[in-house]
């Protein structure tokens, strides 16, 4: 079995050959890991892989362009569940086997409004080709083109997959509507990823205070959503339990909308629970060092996807940082834990953030200390929640539904309040630098002080020891 070092190394090839779609600096790791590591089945492994995303990553841009423009007339089925944006809607019909991205105003819109992924009209409009900046962004959500939509006739039903999981959908956003407004969209956006509602304000707050990653979903979610259905997984047999898990993580993935975040971690979990079928489990920087080699050699415009980075950062900031920052924060363990992790995950984001956003927020901390165990509860409790109060508002009327929703309504203007609080609280520019370069000095001096405590009684252990 290869250490998790070398799978890093070769995921990181492929990354680096999807990337620069170019073999010479795949070439470049090849060679410098035979001369380092000479091993020379590390570097057969490096040079396949590295050159296969290299080819795949070309093939996807160029099915990046459509085969077809003009006039279009016929079945065309939705992608992407419809988006109110501006004064229109937002949405993806895959046509002829392609995407389209179209903005649906006056009666299309209307008659796009209500329907989900999976369900089909007939369409009438025309397809034309993307341009600038956009037909890149386009792109790597696999949409080929704009469609300038001018009818939408008749609706049919998606496959099984998809009518259930939008039933699923339309009994959940029932039982969410019994929570005022906004609060309604940020309790779908915590616990489906559906921030479509959301407005443009509270999206702003959360970013603002380095909480963006509750308003839509998150791989914290499969965790939740798993933690969920634990009590009947227990009760089966061991292969019995990983098929179903299997089933449940692909549902969920569905549901979602393959969300690269919940794609990272619905590959983690199930390749976590081949594992422990198996008898191998493995640590969790092994399985998403794992996770993103197969990821981005099924779909090489990952690659680009700020959120999937994003997703990746995080769980490798907690994987490697959060269980060894632990014995050096001061304070009880039940506030030093969610530290260590929050902590974490802002290290294993900041390259990005940075590089992306161009800040990364200084009140994030105390604000995901605050938030995030709050919205982990309504990720817990809302998925069961919201489908027994749509249920009871369907059948028996509001109230019923109103009180079961209660928790989820605390819990939600909890993670706003704090969200909101974070984004008027938070400092300008300079001191946001000032206080990270403070508060890492002081992990530096804690972690200092630590290793010197361990050194000294290892001496005195030593010493006594040898007085013995």
């Amino acid at each position: 079995m290869l250490p998790t070092a070398h799978l890093a190394l070769a995921t990181a090839t492929v990354v680096l050959g999807i990337w620069l779609q170019r073999p010479m600096p795949v070439v470049g790791v090849v060679c410098g890991a035979f001369v380092v590591h000479r091993r020379p089945q590390l570097a057969v492994l490096c040079a396949v892989v590295g050159l296969l995303g290299v080819q795949l990553s070309n093939l996807s841009w160029a099915r990046a362009s459509p085969d077809r423009l003009g006039p279009f007339a016929g079945v065309a089925c939705l992608t992407t569940d419809p988006a109110p944006r501006g004064g229109a809607v937002v949405a993806v019909f895959e046509i002829q086997g392609q995407r389209f991205e179209t903005w649906a105003r006056g009666s299309p819109r209307r008659r796009l409004h209500n329907h989900l992924a999976g369900e089909c009209a007939r369409v009438q409009g025309t397809r034309r080709a993307l341009t600038g900046v956009g037909r890149r962004r386009a792109a790597v959500r696999h949409v080929v083109g704009g469609f300038d939509i001018a009818v939408v006739g008749d609706w049919v039903q998606g496959s099984p997959l998809d009518r259930a999981s939008n039933r699923v959908l339309r009994l959940f956003g029932l039982g969410a509507s019994r929570l005022r407004a906004p609060d309604d969209a940020l309790f779908a956006g915590l616990v489906i990823g559906d921030d479509r509602n959301e407005p443009p304000g509270m999206v702003e707050q959360f970013r603002a205070s380095g909480l963006s990653h509750l308003t839509a979903v998150s791989g914290q979610n499969v965790g939740f959503f798993l933690a969920a259905a634990s009590p009947l997984l227990r009760r089966l047999r061991p292969a019995p339990r990983w098929l179903l898990t299997l089933a449940l993580i692909a549902w969920f993935v569905a549901l979602t909308r393959f969300e690269p975040s919940v794609l990272r971690a619905g590959v983690m979990a199930g390749i976590a629970a081949t594992g422990y079928l198996t008898g191998r489990e493995h640590p969790p920087t092994r399985v998403l060092v794992v996770a993103v080699g197969v990821l981005v050699l099924i779909d090489p415009l990952l690659v680009w996807s700020v959120g999937f980075w994003l997703s990746v950062g995080a769980t490798a900031g907690v994987a490697l940082l959060g269980t060894a920052l632990v014995a050096y924060l001061p304070g009880p363990r039940w506030i030093a834990v969610p530290a260590a992790v929050t902590l974490g995950a802002q290290a294993g984001v900041a390259p990005v953030s940075l590089l992306v956003f161009g800040t990364m927020p200084l009140v994030s901390v105390p604000a995901n200390l605050l938030a995030v165990p709050v919205a982990g509860f309504v990720m817990l409790y809302g998925l069961p929640a919201g489908l027994v109060a749509g249920s009871a508002a369907h059948l028996l009327g509001g109230r019923l539904a109103e009180l079961v929703q209660m928790p989820s309504a605390v819990g939600t203007r909890w993670v706003a309040t704090v969200a909101g609080l974070g984004a008027r609280l938070s400092p300008g520019a300079v001191w946001t630098v000032v206080g990270w370069s403070v508060l890492v000095l002081v992990i530096l001096a804690r972690l200092v002080a630590g290793r010197r405590r361990d050194y000294a009684k290892v001496v005195h252990h030593g010493a006594a020891s040898h007085h013995r």
